[in-house]
């Protein structure tokens, strides 16, 4: 039998090697095409995205002072008077002071001071606070200002208001110092303010009957002026115990980010007489001006 004359050409498995590639050659061309198109989307992505947002400053500390050490001996010896009787070795603790604990001291520190004497104690404390804001739109100092503001409130001294009140509505009467009319609908289910007393001979609709109003001293806990850029002292009266009396004082202040905080306490015992609230706000007073000042430096 005669074979068949070999032709050159290619053979079945070369003829589906070059189909192979050709295929391959026109994807390749396809997906080069396509991701050629690729930036111009990103960019039409991007154009949409809108103004970065701004990001609030930070505020003015980044670290703290050690406390202990901020209180001149000067200023302890006048705080802690019943210090000078102890023997030397005590006297010298007691005016070193107790640093207290924190876990980190660059957020958190403060420091405690005590003297006893078997008629009276005195004992001093110092907290200084570091906030940090961790909202990109929230300064640390408005942050610092809402941690003051809930200590402030807790103390029971209302925040003075930033802006006097706007009026609302169209008045039909003449205007008050409040800005609000002196004629004015009464709401549904209150009675009218007629001034026309009742027959009860009780006092007229629309005044209140209250006792006196105890004369101020002007020592009452109350905002203060001339401290760091807010401040405000409380004063608190109570009893420890049969014939004894303890009287704290706290002065509280912030200065940008920090939060400083004096609490100065006289406890007496035998004795029927309270601590001198005068005499303790003036010592809280002149160290929390003491470490104001020392914050600016």
């Amino acid at each position: 039998m005669q074979r068949k004359r070999y032709a050159p050409g290619r053979t079945g498995s070369t003829a589906r090697t070059a189909v192979a590639l050709a295929l391959g050659l026109g994807l390749g061309a396809g997906l080069t095409a396509c991701s050629a198109g690729t930036p111009a989307d990103d960019i039409a992505v991007d154009a949409k995205a809108g103004p970065a947002v701004p990001v609030a400053p930070p505020g003015r500390y980044r670290t703290l002072f050690e406390p202990c050490g901020a209180v001149p001996q000067a200023s302890l010896k006048d705080l802690l008077p019943g210090a000078a009787a102890l023997p030397d070795a005590e006297r010298d603790k007691a005016y070193r002071g107790v640093a207290a604990v924190t876990y980190d001291t660059d957020r958190r520190v403060g420091c405690t001071w005590k003297a006893d004497t078997p008629d009276i104690s005195h004992r001093l404390s110092l907290d200084i606070e570091r906030v940090v804001s961790y909202d990109a739109a929230v300064s640390d100092d408005d942050r610092a200002q809402e941690v003051y503001v809930r200590k402030q409130l807790a103390a029971g001294i209302p925040v003075p208001p930033t802006a006097p009140p706007t009026p609302t509505g169209t008045a039909t009467g003449t205007p008050s110092a409040t800005g609000a009319p002196t004629t004015a609908a009464t709401p549904p289910g209150r009675p009218t303010t007629t001034g026309t007393p009742p027959a009860s001979g009780a006092p007229a609709t629309g005044t209140t009957a209250t006792g006196p109003t105890p004369a101020s001293t002007g020592l009452e806990p109350r905002v203060l002026d001339g401290l760091g850029e807010v401040a405000y002292i409380d004063d608190v009266l109570g009893t420890a115990g049969a014939n004894s009396h303890q009287r704290v004082v706290s002065v509280v202040f912030r200065t940008s980010n920090v939060i400083v905080t004096v609490s100065y306490r006289e406890q007496t015992a035998g004795s029927t007489e309270a601590p001198d609230s005068a005499e303790l706000q003036e010592k809280a007073r002149n160290l929390a001006r003491q470490l104001a000042e020392r914050l600016e430096e």
